[in-house]
C-alpha cells in the first residue's frame, strides 16, 4: 500500500524526487495489480486510484487499463464499490472529465480520443451486453456511471451502439426500467439517453412503445407539472416526438391505446394570463404542439390523420386549441404554431371544419375566429411567420369543405347583410387590391381555395361586381383581376393574382369565355409570353403566362368568335412560337421554390422574398401541363386528301353519308349494350333456375322423410293412446272399489260408535261423527271429480283417435303430417300431466283414510277406557281392510305410467 501511496504522491503532486516513477509506470503497476491480485481489497484500491487518474491521463488508462477494468466488471460483480470505480474510470475515458480545470487537459483531443475509445470498447459488443445486465442494480455508484457510459458511447458511434443494444436481450427493456427510479438524476440523465438512442432507428422506436413508454413519459409529465413543468418535461416531449415522427406504427398504437386524451390537460391554459408565459412554458408547449401536429399531419396515411383528428376533436383538444387561438397574452411563437396546429387538425374533416367555423373572439360584439384571423393575414405589421399560419389554417379550413367554399363566396356576393359587420370577403377583397405585395399574394391564394375542385363557386364567383369611384358602374372581378395584372407591379402580386386566374379558369369553360370577352386579355398573355428572357422569376411570370393561355385554349367552347381554339394555337405559333411557348412552360416546373412548395402544403417561407407559389397551384400546374401542351400542338390536315377535289354537292352527300353512318354506329352501340344486358339478364336467371332446382329436390328430400317420420310417431302414439286407455279403465274400477269399501266401512263405524258409546260421551262422539261425515262428504267430492276428469280423459281420446285417423288419410301433405304429430305429441303431454293429477288426488285419499283409520283406533281406546268392551275381530278386519285398501292404492301407482 505504501508503494501505491507514493505512486499516487507523484501523479496527484507532493514531494518528488529522480526516482519517482512516471504517470505511465504507475498506472502500469495499478493495472497489474488490478489483474493479479487475490485480496478484493487490494483490487478496489488499485481502481480507486485509476479512477483518480482516468481525468487527467485518459490516454493512458484508455490504453493499459481498459481491457483490465472490463474485466473487473465481469469477474467482480458481488462488489459494488469496485465496479463503481471501474465504470467511473472508464466513463472519464469516453466521455472526458466533466470539467475543464486540469492544466493538461486539451478540448481538441477529447473527442478524437472518445472516439477512439469508443470503437474499441463496442467492437465486443459482449462489452454492451456486460453494461445493460449490471444496470439492473439498483446500487447508485453503479446505475448512474452506466447511464453516462452509454450515453458517451451513443453520442461517438450511434448507429453501432443501437445495433448491440438490439441483439442484447431485454437491453431496451432494461433502459426503460430506469425511468421508473425515484432518484431523479437517474431518471432524467436515462431521459436524454433515449432521446439519443431512439432517433433513426424505427425498431427501437416501436420496442420503447411497446415497453410502456408512452405511459411512462405522460406520468413524468404529470408529476413535473404538464407545461408548467421545467426541462424533464421538455425531456420528455423530445423523446415522444422522436418516437411519433416518422413512424405511422407508433402513430396507430398512440391512438388505439387512448394516450390522446392525456394530452389534453397540457393545454389548460386558464391561469396562465394571471402567471405569465415563461420562456420554458413557452418551450414546453410548443413541443407539445409539435407533437399534436406530427399525430394530425398530412403528410400520414390518411386513414392516420383522419382518426387522430376525430379522437382530438372528442377529448377536446381542438377546443382548447381554439381557445388558446383567441385568448390573449399569448406569445406570438405559441400562437403561430397554435394556428398551424389547429389547421392541421381541421384538414380534410368535415366535422372538425363545421365546429371551428363556429368559434368566435371574445369580443363585443363576438366575430367569428376566420374573420379575426384574416384581419391578421392582411395587416402587415403582423409577424411574417403568423400571416403565413393565418393562410395555412385557412387553406385547410376550405380543404374539400364544400360548404365551407360556398360560405366564403357567399361573403362576395351582394346580400342585404349590415355593411357594419366586417366578412370574409371584404378582407379578401381588401388585401388583394392593398399595397402590400405580400398581402395580395396571401388574399389571392386564399380566394384561389374557395375554388379548388369546385366549378360551382367558379361560376358564382363572375357575379362579383366591385364598385370603383363614386358614379362609376360596378366592374366584375374577373376584369379587376385583369386589370391589375396588365398594371404590372410587383413579382408576388402578379404571381398571385396569375394562380388565381389559372384556378379560376381551368375545368371552368365559362369563366373562360368570360375571361376572352376582355379584349385586352390576350394580347397581354402573348406579349408576356414572347418577352425576352428576364432574371429567374420574371420567367416564373411568363411561365405561368403560357400555362394560362394554355388553360384559355383547353377549355375553350369556340363561342367567341375572336378567340376560338384554332385562333389561339395559330397566334402562339406566330407570334410565340411552339418551342418557345413549350420551353417558358416548362420552366415554371424546374424553379426551386416550385418544387419546394409542391412537397408539402405547408407554408414554409422563411421571408417574405420566398413567397412565389403555392401547393394547390403546383398540383393543377402539374395535372394540366400535358394537357396543354397537347392542346396547342397543331392538328394534321389532309390537303391533298380525296375531299379537296370534291364538288360541294359531292361534299354534302359524303357529309349526309357520315351522319348516316353515324348513327348506324350509335345505334350498334345501343345494340351491343342491349345484348350484353340480356345475356346477364340470361345468366342471372339460370343461376336462380339451378337454386331453384336445389331447392326442389331438397324440399322433395324433407318431404319422403317427414313421411317415414310421420307412420313412425303415428305407431307410436297409437300404441301409446291404447296404453292410456287401459289404465283409465283399471283406475276408474278401483276408484269404484274403494268408493264401495268406504261406504261400508262408514256404516259400520256409525253402527258400532252408536250403540257403544255410554251417555256422558254422546256430545264428545257426536262432535267426532261430524268431523269424520265431513271428511267423507270431502272425499265423495273428490271421486266425483276424478269421474268427471276421467270422462273428459275419455273425450280426450277419442278426439285424438279421430285426429289420428285423419292424419292417416292424408299421406300427401307434408305439411298436415307436421302439425298432426305436433298435436299428438301435445295431447299425449296433456294426457300425462292429467294422469299425474289422478295419481296425486289419489294419494290425498290414501292420507284421508289413513287419518280415518287412526281416529278409529282413537275412539275405540277411549271406549275401552270408559269400560265399554270393543271385537278384535272389527279392529282387525278394518286394518286389513285399511291395509288392502292402501295396498291396492300402492298397486295403482306402480300401474300408472311414469310421465
Amino acid at each position: 500500500m505504501e508503494y501505491f501511496k507514493s505512486g499516487l504522491k507523484s501523479v496527484l503532486g507532493g514531494p518528488q524526487d529522480a526516482q519517482q516513477p512516471t504517470a505511465a509506470e504507475t498506472i502500469e503497476k495499478l493495472v497489474d495489480r488490478v489483474q493479479t491480485s487475490t485480496l478484493l481489497d487490494d483490487r478496489r484500491d488499485a481502481c480507486r486510484a485509476l479512477k483518480a487518474l482516468s481525468n487527467k491521463f485518459r490516454l493512458e488508462i484508455g490504453a493499459q487499463a481498459m481491457d483490465a477494468l472490463i474485466r473487473v466488471l465481469e469477474c467482480d460483480r458481488s462488489d459494488n464499490e469496485i465496479l463503481g470505480y471501474a465504470l467511473e474510470a472508464i466513463c472519464n475515458v469516453i466521455n472526458g472529465p466533466r470539467d475543464d480545470e486540469s492544466p493538461d487537459y486539451v478540448n481538441g483531443n477529447r473527442d478524437d480520443l472518445g472516439l477512439q475509445f469508443t470503437e474499441i470498447f463496442i467492437k465486443k459488443s459482449e462489452n454492451v451486453s456486460l453494461l445493460l445486465e449490471l444496470i439492473e442494480e439498483y446500487d447508485f455508484k453503479v446505475r448512474w456511471p452506466i447511464v453516462r457510459l452509454l450515453s458517451g458511447l451513443l453520442s461517438h458511434r450511434p448507429k453501432e451502439l443501437q445495433e448491440c443494444i438490439l441483439v442484447s436481450p431485454m437491453g431496451v427493456s432494461r433502459l426503460m426500467d430506469l425511468l421508473s427510479d425515484t432518484r431523479e438524476i437517474i431518471r432524467n440523465d436515462t431521459l436524454l439517453l433515449l432521446e439519443h438512442l431512439t432517433k433513426s432507428n424505427a425498431n427501437i422506436q416501436k420496442i420503447v412503445a411497446f415497453e410502456n413508454g408512452f405511459d411512462k413519459l405522460l406520468h413524468v409529465i404529470s408529476e413535473e407539472g404538464y407545461s408548467d413543468g421545467g426541462v424533464i418535461v421538455g425531456d420528455c416531449l423530445r423523446v415522444m416526438l422522436t418516437l411519433l415522427k416518422n413512424n405511422t406504427s407508433n402513430q396507430t398504437f398512440f391512438k388505439e391505446g387512448s394516450y390522446i386524451k392525456h394530452l389534453a390537460p397540457f393545454f389548460d391554459l386558464h391561469d396562465s394570463a394571471e402567471r405569465g408565459w415563461t420562456q420554458q412554458k413557452a418551450v414546453n408547449t410548443l413541443m407539445m404542439l409539435q407533437i399534436v401536429r406530427v399525430l394530425a399531419s398530412p403528410n400520414n396515411p390518411q386513414q392516420v390523420t383522419m382518426a387522430a383528428q376525430k379522437a382530438m376533436y372528442q377529448c377536446g383538444l381542438l377546443e382548447q386549441l381554439c381557445s388558446i387561438l383567441m385568448a390573449s397574452g399569448v406569445p406570438a411563437d405559441v400562437l403561430t404554431e397554435t394556428i398551424n396546429t389547429v389547421g392541421e387538425l381541421i384538414r380534410g374533416n368535415h366535422s372538425n371544419q363545421e365546429y371551428f367555423s363556429t368559434v368566435c373572439a371574445p369580443t363585443s360584439p363576438p366575430k367569428p375566429a376566420i374573420v379575426v384571423l384574416l384581419m391578421s393575414m392582411v395587416n402587415d405589421k403582423q409577424p411574417f411567420n403568423l400571416r403565413c399560419a393565418v393562410l395555412y389554417c385557412f387553406q385547410c379550413f376550405l380543404y374539400r369543405n364544400e360548404l365551407g367554399q360556398a360560405q366564403i363566396v357567399q361573403t362576395l356576393l351582394p346580400s342585404t347583410a349590415d355593411v357594419n359587420t366586417v366578412t370574409v370577403g371584404q378582407l379578401l377583397c381588401g388585401g388583394l387590391f392593398s399595397m402590400d405585395s405580400v398581402s395580395n399574394w396571401f388574399a389571392a391564394v386564399a380566394l384561389s381555395h374557395a375554388l379548388v375542385d369546385n366549378p360551382t363557386q367558379k361560376e358564382q364567383l363572375l357575379r362579383v361586381q366591385l364598385a370603383t369611384s363614386v358614379g362609376n358602374p360596378a366592374i366584375s372581378l374577373v376584369n379587376q383581376c385583369a386589370m391589375m395584372l396588365q398594371q404590372g407591379g410587383k413579382l408576388q402580386t402578379r404571381l398571385g393574382l396569375l394562380m388565381l386566374m389559372s384556378t379560376w379558369l381551368a375545368h371552368c369553360t365559362i369563366a373562360v369565355m368570360q375571361f376572352l370577352s376582355i379584349p385586352t386579355n390576350i394580347p397581354f398573355l402573348t406579349s408576356q409570353v414572347n418577352l425576352a428572357e428576364g432574371d429567374e422569376h420574371e420567367d416564373l411570370v411568363q411561365g405561368i403566362c403560357a400555362f394560362l393561355l394554355g388553360i384559355c385554349i383547353e377549355f375553350n367552347d369556340n363561342s367567341q368568335p375572336s378567340f376560338t381554339k384554332e385562333d389561339l394555337c395559330q397566334l402562339i405559333v406566330k407570334r410565340i412560337g411552339l418551342e418557345t411557348f413549350l420551353d417558358k412552360l416548362v420552366a415554371v416546373t424546374k424553379n426551386e421554390f416550385y418544387s419546394r412548395a409542391a412537397q408539402n402544403p405547408h407554408l414554409k417561407f422563411k421571408q417574405p422574398s420566398e413567397v412565389l407559389f403555392d401547393f394547390e397551384f403546383c398540383r393543377l400546374f402539374k395535372s394540366l401541363e400535358g394537357t396543354v401542351i397537347k392542346a396547342v400542338q397543331p392538328k394534321p390536315k389532309l390537303l391533298n386528301g380525296p375531299e379537296s377535289s370534291m364538288t360541294p354537292e359531292q361534299q354534302e352527300l359524303l357529309r349526309q353519308y357520315k351522319d348516316v353512318i353515324r348513327d348506324q354506329d350509335q345505334q350498334l352501340h345501343e345494340l351491343r349494350s342491349q345484348l350484353s344486358e340480356v345475356k346477364s339478364q340470361y345468366e342471372l336467371t339460370k343461376t336462380q333456375v339451378e337454386d331453384m332446382s336445389g331447392t326442389i329436390q331438397q324440399l322433395k328430400d324433407q318431404n319422403a322423410l317427414l313421411k317415414a317420420q310421420r307412420s313412425v310417431s303415428g305407431n307410436n302414439s297409437s300404441q301409446e293412446v291404447l296404453q292410456l286407455k287401459q289404465e283409465i279403465e283399471q283406475l276408474k274400477l278401483k276408484c269404484d272399489q274403494q268408493q264401495l269399501e268406504i261406504s261400508a266401512k262408514n256404516e259400520e263405524i256409525n253402527l258400532k260408535d252408536a250403540a257403544s258409546l255410554p251417555t256422558e260421551s254422546k256430545e264428545k262422539s257426536s262432535q267426532c261423527d261430524g268431523e269424520k261425515d265431513q271428511k267423507v262428504s270431502e272425499l265423495e267430492k273428490q271421486l266425483e271429480s276424478c269421474y268427471a276428469e276421467i270422462n273428459s280423459l275419455k273425450e280426450q281420446l277419442k278426439e285424438s283417435a279421430e285426429k289420428l285417423q285423419n292424419s292417416s288419410a292424408s299421406e300427401t301433405a307434408s305439411s298436415a303430417v307436421e302439425e298432426a304429430n305436433k298435436q299428438l305429441t301435445e295431447e299425449c303431454s296433456s294426457l300425462k300431466e292429467q294422469l299425474a293429477l289422478v295419481k296425486k288426488e289419489q294419494e290425498d285419499i290414501l292420507i284421508l283414510l289413513t287419518e280415518q283409520s287412526e281416529k278409529i283406533t282413537d275412539y275405540k281406546n277411549r271406549l275401552r277406557s270408559l269400560g265399554q268392551t270393543v271385537e278384535d275381530d272389527d279392529d282387525d278386519s278394518l286394518n286389513d281392510e285399511s291395509d288392502d285398501f292402501g295396498n291396492d292404492l300402492n298397486d295403482l301407482k306402480d300401474d300408472l305410467p311414469d310421465e
